[in-house]
């Protein structure tokens, strides 16, 4: 068995839970047994996930103690929202 904790987290809500596995788990194993899809209505297939601030694949091997990222789309595109807020600025005098 391992033991990871998987962690959640928006501006409104921020969820570690912490999960064991059987050896070879995955980050998709992991986020199932958090029971957080469930409480949050999570679409499982729009998550990705992250272990020591790299992305990985929801069906990479776990090892014990990891930290499992669940990582969510951008709301907007940062190239898109610099543009806006440079437009909103007034020029300098």
């Amino acid at each position: 068995m391992i033991r990871v904790t998987v962690v959640f987290a928006t501006p409104a809500v921020q969820e570690v839970v912490p999960v064991e596995l059987p050896d070879g788990g995955t980050p998709a194993a992991a986020l199932a047994r958090s029971g957080l899809p469930t409480a949050y209505a999570l679409a499982v297939g729009e998550l990705g996930f992250a272990v020591a601030g790299r992305r990985i694949g929801a069906h990479a091997r776990l090892r014990d103690g990891d930290r499992v990222d669940v990582t969510r789309a951008l709301d907007a595109d940062p190239k898109d929202a610099r543009r806006r807020r440079a437009g909103q600025r007034r020029p300098a005098m």
